[in-house]
């Protein structure tokens, strides 16, 4: 009796999944709507002790309009600490992932100064970096580089020590130089984990950037958003906020991009 049950359930014609009517990425366009009716519901509601706090959307909108010219140039500014140190962090990190990764006396001998410094946060190096380094600049571009160096070079290190053994055995086989073997066989099988590392280092260096112009900038997204706060001009400082945010998100949506175009594989 069981046969025949399990011959009827094998033959039977497969039930064809329905398929449901979506838009691609309503949910979130629907819960950015919920926000933004949110926004606006508090900012017209009178029972507020102090309304100015609470500029309406039209009112951030217009100062958003209003200001673009001044946060463009301050974007400039900010991105001329923001990449040298983001590109610097992410070349050491890469690189002495790799090395870490991939030779046991350095990974034994560098790991004990890793887990200390690591977890430290980088912004407790803001106030020393300003008064020992010669500009304000090179000290944000230094605090930069910390914040993103360490998910890099850990995200890489794991990647290069998680590696197959076939992938090495294949190498030595090969007779791969030691330099061959690093970038033609370690570097492309951690890509995964670096452009991890990448995007975590990507996100803490936008942090650590409107921190540190929020400490001694005259320019900057941070230093536009500080400086409107001081004044108390609040519509400006919420369109310096959601235009920061924008930056922000156009920036992180470039790396992904640039991720899915070099893991063509990984879905």
């Amino acid at each position: 009796m069981e046969d025949v049950i399990a011959v009827i359930v094998r033959d039977a014609p497969a039930e064809k999944p329905r398929r449901a009517f979506r838009l691609p990425g309503w949910e979130g366009a629907l819960f950015i709507l919920g926000l933004l009716a949110l926004w606006q519901g508090v900012s017209s509601w009178g029972g507020l002790p102090n309304p100015a706090l609470f500029p309406s959307i039209p009112a951030v909108l217009r100062a958003l309009r209003l200001s673009l010219p001044e946060l463009l140039k301050g974007t400039w500014y900010s991105f001329l600490i923001l990449v040298p140190g983001y590109a610097t962090a992410v070349a050491l990190g890469v690189l002495w992932g790799l090395l870490v990764g991939t030779t046991g006396w350095l990974r034994r001998a560098f790991s004990p100064f890793a887990r200390a410094a690591a977890p430290v946060p980088p912004t407790v190096y803001i106030p020393y970096a300003i008064a020992l380094l010669p500009t304000f600049r090179v000290s944000a571009i230094f605090v930069v580089f910390v914040g993103a160096f360490w998910p890099v070079f850990v995200n890489t290190a794991a990647g290069a020590a998680g590696m197959p053994g076939r992938h090495r055995d294949n190498a030595r086989i090969l007779g791969l130089s030691r330099c061959s073997y690093l970038r033609r066989v370690v570097f492309r099988a951690a890509l995964p984990h670096i452009f991890a590392g990448m995007g975590v280092g990507l996100a803490l260096s936008f942090i650590l950037l409107t921190v540190a112009e929020l400490f001694g900038a005259n320019a900057g997204l941070g230093h536009f958003v500080q400086y409107y706060a001081d004044f108390a001009d609040y519509p400006r400082m919420a369109a310096g906020i959601l235009y920061t945010g924008a930056v922000t998100l156009l920036s992180m949506g470039l790396l992904e991009l640039a991720r899915r175009r070099a893991l063509f594989w990984v879905r």
